[in-house]
């Protein structure tokens, strides 16, 4: 078996997936067979893995540092909420069911032996497996049936390292506090603790490092400063929008809505790393800026929910309004379904609505399926005629006179719609803005012009910079025995 390491958290949003993809990029050039493995994720930000089937793009992006084809292994349980209470569950890529929270507890243990299968599997010819964990070992209510933190560990016989996030305070109290509730068989897990996202003189506190050892008895394996790099690698999931809507000015304006179920809205990560872009994204509550040149519907884990929401903000009379206005509008996957006529749901796939008005801005409409489109997807825009690759998660089949006019070919079928007068276009394809080619004929078309970004170059440029960053700060004895 592969030497595993796992990096487990005092609470969410610790930063323990840049720090996973840091140490697989670190690893893979030290010249080590590297693979990132997560037991459970929930996330709407979903990806197609290489050899088909959903993932977290968490893991996707691990894969990435660690230069390895990424599958459905890597994540064998990944939770997309579909509702305040309940998720979608995928098991090694596929469908399994759905359930509230109370019922996923319950099936937890059912679950335990495709997650230890899949790490059988991830460990095959590999040097290391770098795991993480899932919000934090400190919810013992959660203990009993285990798969995410120390069930996983203590089955797996995987070392634990707790990651504390210094930047949310009381950093201190959450390490301590973690070992105090505990029991001791989870506590002997726990080979030592990093801090993280550490800003300025990283020696005041070494007076805390010695209070932590003293009340736990674990070492610190380093102190991780503020990773700048990591704002240009892919964001996670919903929990980080509260920081990206906070975008400086730009030459072109464009607003995303935040449905309250957005899903995959990575696709727009490309878009805000242009210099020359403002990336708006528009909360509850607020307006869509009259000012925006463009609107971009993002993808949504329910679409009939979020139209409903959609109207419930207003949106629908400021989307209108910005159409009358000469305003141009994007819609991908569910926000491509939201722009038809109606939205078919007979079956009652996505609950109690059979079917509900769309926005009316193309002229298709979408009737809800069983059978789930995942695949990666060779696309080219029938626009542009600029090439793409992306991947495709969904239900549902839309179709409608607008049909005619595809907005790509994807696969070599046509994929999407586009209105008449050219303004309104939907599509299916996720990862088209990643397409340097499109992005910059997009933006041309806006009057934007100049060199463009190489999306895909600065990820990986970003990944480079916090392997570099992570083996200045790491304590070098524990970095040598991890890679060595």
């Amino acid at each position: 078996m592969a030497r595993a390491i796992m990096l487990q958290g005092t609470g969410s949003d610790v930063g323990k997936t840049v720090l996973v993809a840091g140490l697989c990029r670190l690893a893979t050039n030290a010249g080590l067979a590297v693979r990132p493995f997560k037991p459970q994720n929930m996330s709407n930000n979903a990806a197609v893995a290489d050899d088909g089937g959903e993932i977290g793009r968490a893991q996707w992006l691990q894969s990435l540092a660690a230069r390895t084809p990424s599958s459905v292994h890597m994540n064998p349980v990944l939770l997309k909420p579909q509702s305040e209470s309940g998720s979608q569950i995928i098991v090694q890529g596929r469908v399994f069911g759905q359930a509230k929270g109370r019922d996923y507890q319950r099936l937890k243990p059912q679950l335990l032996g495709a997650v230890l299968e899949s790490f059988e599997k991830v460990s095959a010819g590999a040097d290391l497996i770098i795991v993480e964990g899932a919000g934090s070992p400190a919810e013992i209510n959660l203990r009993a049936g285990d798969i995410a933190n120390m069930g996983f560990a203590t089955k797996a016989g995987v070392p634990v390292v707790l990651v504390g996030d210094i930047d949310r305070g009381g950093v201190i109290a959450s390490l301590v506090g973690t070992k105090a509730i505990l029991d001791e068989g989870d506590r002997a897990m726990i080979a030592g603790y990093l801090i993280n996202k550490f800003r300025g003189d990283v020696s005041l506190f070494d007076d805390g490092i010695r209070a932590i050892e003293g009340f736990t008895g674990w070492p610190c394996f380093g102190v991780v400063p503020w990773l700048q790099a990591a704002g240009r690698l892919p964001a996670e999931d919903s929990v980080v929008l509260e920081r990206l809507a906070r975008g400086g000015a730009g030459a072109l304006k464009i607003a995303v809505p935040v449905l309250p179920r957005i899903a995959n809205f990575d696709d727009l990560d490309p878009l805000r790393a242009e210099a020359d872009v403002e990336l708006v994204f528009v909360r509850g509550g607020e307006r869509l800026p009259a000012d925006a040149s463009l609107v971009i519907l993002p993808g949504s884990k329910s679409t009939i929910a979020d139209l409903a929401d959609f109207r419930v903000q207003g949106w629908d009379r400021d989307l209108a309004a910005h159409v009358r206005r000469g305003g141009r509008v994007i819609g991908i996957c569910g926000g491509y379904q939201m722009l038809g006529r109606m939205v078919h749901d007979p079956r009652g796939i996505e609950g109690g609505t059979s079917e509900t008005p769309g926005l009316g801005l193309l002229d298709v409409e979408t009737e809800m399926a069983p059978e789930k489109t995942v695949r990666n997807s060779h696309a080219r825009s029938t626009e542009y005629d600029a090439v793409l690759s992306g991947y495709q998660i969904h239900l549902g089949i839309t179709r409608g006179p607008d049909c005619v006019r595809p907005s790509a070919i994807v696969d070599g079928a046509p994929d999407g719609a586009v209105s008449a007068d050219g303004r309104i276009m939907g599509t299916y394809l996720h990862g088209l803005f990643g397409s340097d080619a499109y992005r910059a004929r997009l933006l041309e078309s806006f009057g934007l012009s100049g060199e463009r970004t190489n999306y895909r170059q600065g990820v990986d440029q970003a990944l480079n910079e916090i392997a570099g960053e992570l083996q200045r700060c790491l304590d070098p004895h524990w970095l040598a025995g991890l890679i060595d």
